[in-house]
């Protein structure tokens, strides 16, 4: 397995275990933003929190 695939695998898990965890937690109703939008950003941020730790922690 090459090191960018680790990168990339470790980014989404993060992604995953993030969004899991948000949508899980999150209430609808509360705030003028839906929930897929707020699930879209936690993705993003969290595959590229993920991507970059792993990357920079080697």
């Amino acid at each position: 397995m090459g090191s960018t695939t680790k990168h990339v695998i470790n980014g989404i898990i993060s992604l995953v275990i993030s969004v899991a965890i948000t949508v899980v937690a999150a209430d609808d109703e509360d705030g003028p933003w839906g929930l897929g939008d707020m699930a879209l950003a936690v993705g993003i941020s969290a595959f590229l929190s993920g991507f970059f730790t792993s990357y920079f922690a080697e």
